[in-house]
């Protein structure tokens, strides 16, 4: 199977680079938040009917089992 293109992959890896290392912090918070944003949407499609109170346990349920232990 061949690599999906990613033709603005080396624009990206340039404007990295120029970043200072706080802004790169920033932006790893802003994808980390991202990340928990469209996790908690893709549940709430998920469990429709769950209340916030069950949908936090889920999210909280579904992060540890993704968490990696060796840390």
């Amino acid at each position: 199977m061949n690599p999906k293109p990613r033709p603005n992959h080396r624009a990206y890896l340039e404007i990295l680079r120029t970043l200072t290392p706080e802004e790169k912090l920033r932006k790893a918070f802003e994808l980390s938040e991202l990340g928990k944003t469209l996790f908690r949407a893709g549940l709430r499609r998920r469990f429709p009917d769950a209340t916030e109170a069950e949908l936090h346990r889920i999210f909280l349920d579904r992060l540890e089992k993704c968490h990696n232990r060796n840390y």
